[in-house]
């Protein structure tokens, strides 16, 4: 039976590495542009998530199958061609004042358990926070029914000192949890221009104003999803809102060499294995799912991007690239047959 298993694995390896293969491959290369021009990237896929598998805390390493596996390897590999480059950041203080300080202020530190989280937000920042206040003592259990705030008993690495600074990035393990660029987009516009008025009356009536004919007296609430991502086309990254700007702006995986990046798509499994290596109290677990939360679906995303013209949708990859290529993300597929399924 063992034999049979690892045989088993091995015909998974083989057929998942050309497809690994050829988008690190593509990503290496100066033809990405071209690529996307072509559609050729829509059918170039990494593993897809199968789910966590079953495993427990305390297992000695990152709990995960093959096609787990094989993805951190890949984007390890192409964080590792990317960042080498000469143009690209080796350190914090290579970075502009502005991308420098953005960094910072999302980088969240635990002196206790030694660790550096870079929050990213529509990427189950809140959950990670939570947790953070219980490893102060800030917040009794993770359970505890209160409204996140997303500032109080939490300490980022802005508020200390340049040479407090250098020691905790040289010392401490440092960790972020990624998503899918689109998926996370989706989730930013679903949640901020549904449901909080905030976001309604600061951004939407703006973007209602600027993007929409006849736009009359609109409350903000009514943004469409393509109106949504025209306003990013014509942000300055460095200038927008942390809930939609790229992770790669937000957390600079160059300038911060990272020992660990979580998939949303494995949270669950790759929040226990962090728990684990940073030693955290058994009692302490990643929360779960609140009951009141309607997560982005893969049939939700299909309908939004199949009915959003595709040159936005083309536009706003090149937008977000490092974010799609650096952490190994299928680009969308908006294929006319794609779109018909």
């Amino acid at each position: 039976m063992p034999a049979a298993a690892g045989r088993a694995r091995a015909r998974a390896g083989a057929a998942l590495l050309p497809s690994m293969l050829m988008f690190g491959v593509i990503v290496a290369s100066g033809g990405l542009l071209m690529m996307i021009e072509r559609g050729v990237l829509a059918r170039v896929r990494p593993p897809r998530p199968l789910g966590p598998p079953a495993g427990h805390r305390g297992s000695g390493g990152p709990p995960g199958d093959l096609e787990r596996e094989v993805l951190r390897d890949t984007r390890n590999r192409t964080l590792r061609a990317a960042c080498g480059r000469r143009a690209s950041p080796r350190a914090l203080w290579e970075l502009p004042a502005g991308q420098r300080r953005t960094v910072l202020r999302h980088l969240l530190v635990s002196d206790k358990y030694r660790f550096l989280y870079c929050y990213v937000p529509k990427v189950a920042c809140s959950n990670w926070k939570r947790i953070l206040k219980v490893l102060d003592g800030a917040l009794e259990s993770v359970d505890v029914k209160t409204k996140m705030d997303h500032k109080s008993d939490l300490v980022f690495l802005a508020d200390m000192k340049p040479d407090e600074i250098t020691y905790r990035l040289e010392n401490y393990f440092k960790f972020i949890f990624v998503r899918n660029p689109m998926e996370r987009l989706l989730s930013a516009y679903r949640n901020k221009f549904g449901e909080i008025k905030e976001y309604q009356q600061r951004y939407g009536v703006e973007i209602v104003r600027r993007y929409r004919k006849n736009a009359g007296n609109s409350a903000g609430d009514d943004v469409t999803f393509s109106e949504f991502l025209r306003y990013l086309l014509d942000e300055e990254v460095e200038r927008m809102n942390e809930h939609w700007m790229p992770i790669y702006n937000l957390c600079q995986p160059c300038a911060v060499r990272y020992d660990f990046i979580g998939s949303y798509e494995w949270l669950n499994a790759d929040a226990d294995y962090v728990l684990e290596r940073v030693q955290s109290p058994s009692f302490v677990r990643f929360p779960e799912r609140q009951a009141w939360y309607k997560p982005v679906t893969s049939e939700m995303l299909h309908y939004y991007l199949c009915n959003t013209p595709r040159r936005l949708i083309k536009d706003l990859i090149i937008k977000y690239i490092l974010d799609f290529s650096l952490f190994a993300y299928p680009l969308p597929n908006v294929t006319s047959e794609f779109c018909r399924q």
